[in-house]
């Protein structure tokens, strides 16, 4: 089944206690292409780069059957940039720059043909450009949806009319606390759910993610490593890791939602391994596999 992704496509430049690297391939829209395409195909990405982006970066995305028809360069401006420093325990991060360039600008129209994909991702942007995205699309199966704190703070009223028409919204825990004023994240998560969305997962960084549905609550681990290098785009891979699975399967049953979050969990765990998407690069259906039920095993115990 086809996903269409729409987002940022940026160069990153980040900084860890075990590394750095700077104007690394990175953005919302080229983690989530990435990790979904492991599961399945086509998938369509729509973001806005400058002339400086260098064609080693489409190649790699094309290398990846990830449709670029709807990466839109603008030949006078330069990419989104961002720059950041983790603190030691890699949860807590400053962003020491950031240059929106031609992403300000940033209008998604989409190629023919991508308005009859499936299954669709947004990623990370302004509440009212992703509702222009739904706007374009005929009648997709599942919409899933990612916000952040600055659009919960400054674009409250957009994000509300968003919200019923996604099907699954992904926020991390201090996000659905202050979209709900409500520190429990299970009761947070019960009224994200009253205004709009039917699914809802809230990611925990090191302590996993849980799904939440009128019906279910899914509370998945992170997956135990010993080394983490950097954590930018791990929800992203997540998402994409999520969204391929359900496309790939077509199956929306709570059953099949549980393992799409573990499968999100194994993408998001290979990404933090390396940076930018070095982690994402060289896997295959084999690894991710192996990945996965280690994932089932941590949880698995006898009763007796």
């Amino acid at each position: 089944m086809s996903v269409l992704v729409v987002g940022s496509v940026a160069l990153d430049s980040v900084e860890t206690p075990f590394g750095s690297v700077k104007e690394a391939l990175g953005g919302s829209a080229v983690y989530i292409s990435v990790a979904a395409s492991y599961f399945t195909a086509p998938v369509r990405l729509v973001g806005v780069v400058g002339a400086d982006f260098s064609p080693e970066h489409v190649q790699f995305l094309e290398h990846r059957k990830i449709d670029v028809a709807g990466l839109q360069t603008v030949a006078s401006g330069k990419t989104f940039r961002w720059a950041g420093r983790y603190h030691y325990d890699l949860n807590v991060r400053d962003t020491l720059s950031t240059d929106l360039n031609v992403f300000e600008t940033f209008d998604p129209i989409l190629p023919d043909g991508f308005d009859k994909s499936r299954y669709v991702c947004l990623g990370n942007i302004h509440p009212s450009l992703q509702q222009k995205v739904l706007d374009q699309v005929t009648k997709p199966r599942l919409v899933v949806g990612d916000t952040m704190n600055f659009w919960i703070e400054q674009a409250l009223d957009d994000l509300r009319h968003l919200l019923p028409r996604l099907d699954v919204l992904i926020v991390n825990d201090s996000e659905a606390r202050l979209l709900t004023k409500e520190p429990n994240l299970i009761k947070a998560s019960r009224q994200v759910l009253k205004m709009g969305p039917r699914i809802v997962i809230v990611k925990k960084g090191e302590h996993g993610a849980m799904l939440i549905t009128e019906d279910t609550i899914f509370s998945a681990p992170a997956y135990p490593l010993e080394d983490i290098h950097d954590p930018t785009g791990a929800g992203d891979a997540f998402a994409g890791g999520f969204v391929g699975w359900l496309a790939k399967t077509d199956d929306l049953s709570d059953k099949n939602l549980k393992r799409a979050v573990v499968y999100g969990s194994t993408l998001a765990s290979f990404c933090v391994e390396q940076f930018s998407v070095e982690g994402l690069k060289d896997l295959n259906a084999s690894t991710i596999r192996d990945r996965y039920r280690s994932f089932m095993e941590l949880s698995q115990f006898d009763e007796k």
